[in-house]
């Protein structure tokens, strides 16, 4: 059986402007079953069991093949052990999306954030996919193929003096992703990064949650180059 599986945390992609809260539940949900219309068993990991059997119940209406499975993010040993238990569930993982949202204390200007600070989202944006990765490496390299996508917010892209913490800890993630992807392409193993500035829209050209499924689906089927961008990232 072909497997998507995705930690979200909690919610789902990244939305530093954090007024548009709407988009979320129908952006993971959207992703889903773009990816189940093409055959995949999802397996959604986040920490609130009562939003996954939501979710479950309403991909299932939907003929998505879904299973929810709760760990932390923050905690790396928890996150590996969910990914295992959702391998031996649905199969090995062809398709692995990290896109946790980050506390909104993650986001504290510059000058104000003290070392403490950063362990939040150091452990979400470096510990996490680090363990998630290499949870499910393995499987990938066994199969010959897979797709790693990491979705952040704009300050991947260009750091932001008023959100330092998503600044400096996406910067990371996105040297860790952009070094998979240079070791892993001539395996057969495709990582990319999709980063959305501003917040996901409903009804938005580009930033619509059906339109950003499809840009995934899209970054993992034509397997192209590491750094997307759902928008312009001034938008």
């Amino acid at each position: 059986m072909r497997v998507v599986r995705w930690p979200w945390g909690g919610e789902d992609f990244p939305c530093e402007c954090h007024r548009h809260r709407r988009g979320r539940p129908r952006a993971r949900a959207a992703v889903a079953r773009r990816f189940g219309r093409e055959g995949y068993a999802v397996a959604l990991v986040a920490r609130d069991p009562g939003r996954l059997d939501d979710l479950v119940r309403e991909l299932a209406a939907d003929a998505v093949t879904a299973r929810g499975f709760a760990a932390d993010v923050r905690r790396p040993e928890e996150l590996a052990a969910a990914l295992r238990d959702a391998g031996g569930a649905l199969g090995t993982v062809e398709v692995l999306q990290y896109s946790p949202v980050p506390h909104r204390d993650f986001m504290r200007p510059v000058l104000e954030t003290r070392h403490r600070d950063l362990l939040g989202p150091i452990e979400f944006s470096v510990y996490g996919p680090v363990a998630a990765v290499q949870q499910v490496l393995p499987g990938m390299r066994e199969l010959g193929r897979g797709t790693i996508l990491f979705v952040n917010g704009g300050t991947a892209a260009v750091p932001h003096p008023e959100r330092a913490g998503t600044s400096i800890a996406f910067a990371a993630e996105s040297a860790y992703g952009h070094l998979l992807h240079d070791r892993l392409a001539g395996e057969g193993i495709h990582v990319a990064q999709l980063v959305i500035p501003g917040s996901i829209t409903p009804g938005h050209v580009r930033k619509d949650p059906a339109v950003l499924a499809d840009t995934l689906w899209a970054m993992h089927r034509d397997r192209r180059g590491f750094r997307h961008y759902a928008d312009d990232l001034d938008a």
